[in-house]
């Protein structure tokens, strides 16, 4: 039995994690991994303190203050179900369930699929995810970043020092992400703006070979020969096990100005919920938030 479970080591979980333990609370952290989406960023310049640090030493610092705590953390371990019964939430996962007066689900969100023909097939053949993971594998090669969007900027300006040449691949009229990420990203001579083009198909053998685009405006479509795909067209909330908690159209956890849910004693923290904006240091605040709410609700509970 404890007093709170946090779901999720990213920003937001990471930050709660913090909290919870200068408050003293019996808690325990139950995450797939340490950084969340956070970990996977390239350049960020825009976490306050840092005028410059990537993604990974970003989740090493988030890791390296909550071991300073002696946080208990059930890394590797995946949340398939909560819910609240007899005044109590119950935790279900592939290695156990648990129980505690209160949860803060700070799960983050995941890359979202293409779902055209050839994706599955060529996933971790030269089809990835991870600009941050894979991009290094993918020296000297042409290559296609699928996207518009901050996500798909920040992998292509990882790889515009690694790879031979980047075809940015966007369905819209145009780019979309932060202008001064555009200015640098189109500063590179490596580097080719496709608009108005969907990815209809991955081809290739043993390895990605190609991918099929079609001009969603003319309708022609055409191949394009690459040896690389970098999957940016967003993510999906990690919040399917919540069956319970009340979501928007988009799936992402509803919450108050508290990071509350409909559920007494469910706390939503961070990307997984419907708070407009997905930033690392907005996830950071709000896992402070919901760990603060949950020390008030534990406070004032019989």
């Amino acid at each position: 039995m404890y007093e709170l479970i946090i779901i999720g080591a990213g920003p937001a979980g990471i930050t709660a994690s913090v909290y919870a333990a200068r408050k003293k609370l019996e808690f325990l952290v139950i995450t797939k991994d340490i950084g969340g989406q956070a970990a996977l960023s390239g350049e960020i310049e825009n976490y306050t303190g840092y005028q410059f640090i990537s993604g990974p030493e970003l989740a090493k610092k988030f890791e390296e203050h909550i071991r300073k705590y002696g946080v208990e953390v059930r890394e590797g371990e995946e949340v398939i179900r909560v819910s609240r019964r007899d005044n109590l939430v119950e935790i279900f996962s592939y290695k156990g369930e648990y129980k505690a007066k209160t949860v803060i689900i700070a799960s983050g969100k995941r890359s979202r699929e293409l779902k055209v023909p050839g994706e599955k097939e060529f996933k971790n053949r030269g089809l990835t995810y991870c600009a941050t993971c894979d991009g290094p594998l993918f020296a000297g090669k042409e290559v296609a970043v699928i996207g518009g969007g901050n996500s798909a900027l920040d992998a292509s300006l990882q790889l515009v020092r690694i790879a031979k040449k980047i075809y940015l691949v966007n369905i819209a009229q145009e780019l979309i992400g932060d202008k001064i990420m555009q200015e640098k990203l189109l500063g590179y001579k490596n580097v080719e703006v496709l608009n108005n083009k969907k990815v209809t198909a991955v081809l290739g053998d043993k390895m990605v070979k190609s991918i099929s685009i079609k001009d969603i405006v003319s309708g022609k479509e055409e191949v394009l020969d690459i040896e690389g795909v970098f999957v940016e067209i967003g993510l999906i909330p990690n919040s399917e096990f919540a069956v319970d908690v009340e979501k928007n159209q988009f799936g992402e956890i509803k919450v108050n100005c508290h990071n509350e849910t409909n559920i007494p004693g469910i706390f939503a923290a961070g990307d997984v919920t419907d708070v407009p904006e997905k930033q690392i240091v907005i996830a950071c605040g709000e896992g402070a938030k919901a760990c603060l709410s949950a020390f008030t609700y534990l406070s004032t509970q019989k």
